[in-house]
């Protein structure tokens, strides 16, 4: 499953875009201003990232400077309302790898997205390791001593927050927003759920590791004494 990162501050087309995106098989986070999608970049591994030129905190050319600079190769399509050529050649050269004026039909988005990330499936074999456990992000299939689980998409993402962070306390707050959206209607319970269903998954596993509650606070991925 190809992971997407939506940066776009209009909420509407954002939600619409990431219910599009999902229909077709795509894993996406959404964020909404080019801080988060910095930060987002660094703390997560995507096949490609759709970007919104005008945003607040940090334009979106500014954010594709950024990524070329640090010398990330990723995708990247570039979405602008502005119809002048002028801002195109700016987003191309400033390495973009293609562009779409708003607004753009369902159909042209989703062949943008193909043609820009064609070529990357699989690519992404990089593991994630803690203790006895890995975690393989290009299957989603997390591993010990024990066998193998194929994670489903909410419990693949918590974990790997979890695995990225390893010893950290980790927010309820930033569980729901990382992987449910700012505006969902979840409740902090469901984090709680998911988390269940990784101990149970790490208890068969053999793991040892475990994940740790902080009351009101959050969890963390530590070792088992």
């Amino acid at each position: 499953m190809l992971r997407i990162l939506l940066a776009e501050d209009e909420r509407s087309l954002s939600r619409a875009i990431v219910a599009l995106l999902e229909r077709n098989n795509y894993s996406v986070d959404a964020v909404y201003d080019g801080e988060e999608a910095l930060a987002y970049l660094e703390s997560g591994n995507y096949d490609g990232l759709i970007l919104d030129l005008m945003m607040p905190k940090l334009d979106g050319l500014s954010v594709l400077r950024r990524l070329r600079a640090l010398g990330n190769p990723i995708p990247v399509l570039i979405l602008t309302a502005k119809s002048e050529v002028d801002d195109k050649v700016l987003g191309l050269d400033s390495g973009a790898n293609d562009y779409l004026t708003k607004p753009f039909s369902t159909p042209e988005l989703m062949a943008r997205i193909r043609a820009m990330t064609r070529g990357t499936t699989g690519q992404l074999q990089s593991q994630l390791s803690f203790g006895n456990l890995t975690l393989d992000q290009a299957t989603f299939v997390l591993s010990g001593p024990g066998g193998s689980f194929r994670l489903a998409n909410k419990e693949f993402q918590m974990m790997e927050l979890l695995l990225r962070n390893p010893r950290q306390l980790i927010p309820t707050e930033r569980f729901l927003e990382r992987i449910w959206g700012y505006n969902s209607e979840v409740e902090q319970n469901v984090v709680w759920v998911y988390i269940s269903y990784l101990r149970k998954k790490l208890a068969a596993l053999h793991a040892d590791v475990q994940i740790r509650a902080a009351r009101n606070a959050g969890y963390s991925l530590e070792e088992t004494p």
